[in-house]
């Protein structure tokens, strides 16, 4: 007797990460946020240095994953 498989069909429509240039540029710009957030750490700013850290982490890059 055949023993049943429990492999799923491969779905030939389901969604795929594809990066658009507003991807791109989001993430280009969560990264570029967090090197200068992280150079005006380094040098000793308390004020800018933690705000753009924020938004490189919690808003730019997640923008550009997400959308």
């Amino acid at each position: 007797m055949a023993r049943p498989t429990s492999r799923r069909p491969i779905d030939d429509a389901a969604p795929s990460l594809q990066f658009t240039p507003v991807n791109l540029a989001l993430g280009g710009a969560g990264l570029l946020s967090l090197v200068v957030g992280y150079w005006l750490l380094a040098s000793g700013s308390i004020t800018l240095a933690p705000l753009l850290l924020v938004l490189g982490y919690v808003v730019l890059i997640p923008l550009a994953i997400l959308s």
